[in-house]
């Protein structure tokens, strides 16, 4: 499994190499356009482009971070931080977000001329360029929390951008100035939807809650199933990294005798059935005095 984990994280460099150079050069060239054609919806359209570049780095570091061997202070290694990288560009998102909000409510009170045909030119390009970074990561958005969410930044760009074309067709042809901060104040709300889900997401792996993918009561069922068992406690899942998930847990058995290849089982099915990459179980007896700490029922309850 380590194998092909580390193979993923080098096709995802090329892909974050590829998005990063194709988005800091649209950048580039969307911002000096917005500026000259006194685009307000150009210009956010480049500061979330920005923001935008800034969460791939962020999450392209945290992936190579987190191929980091283990040490006697991080038994996890770093891990951790692909969670971390992806709380970090939600809340650079709502800055973001934030400011544009702003400066659009002001372009209303002060509404200013717009070169029509230089927006639709420059926003045509970035629904290109943002549908192709997109794509990078169409593949593995599924599995991964950083992955969908540079998915999720992309795709929703290229809608975005598809929006400031729309507004600059209508400056053309029906010379509405307030066309410009009203399309940056809806893709505003459209990024903000986008970008909850990625928070929430972030949220709930840093507090280490039970990963959505994850059915837990499942799991007990699972475990309530297995022969000689009679009771669990003492469950915990929670994710390693925005890949993986650790689980831990006491199984109580009718019988006092060990057997190494019942948890080799146990840990084999986890795996395929739940996609649980860590787990640790501890086998306990009800035969005679229980003195695990953790367990507070009586021998033959659930």
């Amino acid at each position: 499994m380590s194998h092909d984990h580390s193979h993923g994280i080098v096709n995802y460099n090329r892909a974050f190499a590829i998005g990063v150079l194709l988005n800091v050069v649209y950048v580039m060239i969307e911002a000096g356009y917005g500026f000259f054609a006194h685009s307000l919806a150009l210009i956010a359209d480049a500061g979330h482009n920005l923001s935008d570049v800034f969460s791939l780095l962020l999450a392209w570091g945290a992936s190579v971070l987190a191929t980091k061997t283990t040490t006697e202070t991080r038994t996890y290694g770093f891990k951790k931080v692909t969670v971390m990288a992806s709380l970090a560009s939600a809340i650079l998102l709502l800055v973001v977000l934030g400011g544009i909000a702003w400066e659009a409510i002001i372009r209303f009170q002060n509404p200013h001329q717009v070169a029509g045909m230089t927006v639709i030119v420059v926003a045509a390009i970035g629904v290109v360029v943002n549908t192709l970074t997109a794509l990078l990561f169409v593949k593995g958005q599924k599995h991964d929390l950083n992955i969908r969410g540079a998915f999720l930044h992309m795709a929703a760009d290229a809608g975005v951008s598809l929006g400031v074309v729309i507004a600059g067709i209508f400056i053309i042809f029906k010379g509405w100035l307030w066309i410009d901060p009203m399309v940056s104040l809806i893709l505003t709300v459209v990024i903000l939807i986008g970008t909850w889900g990625l928070l929430r997401d972030s949220i709930n792996y840093a507090i280490d809650a039970v990963p959505k993918t994850i059915d837990i009561h499942e799991i007990k069922k699972y475990f309530m199933s297995v022969d000689k068992v009679v009771r669990l406690h003492d469950l915990h899942v929670w994710p390693l990294s925005t890949t993986e998930v650790a689980l831990t847990v006491h199984l109580v058995k009718n019988e006092e005798s060990l057997d190494n290849y019942f948890l080799l089982n146990l840990q084999q099915q986890l795996h395929d059935r739940f996609a649980i990459d860590h787990s640790t179980i501890q086998v306990e007896t009800c035969i005679g005095e229980n003195n695990c700490m953790l367990d507070n029922s009586h021998c033959g309850q659930d």
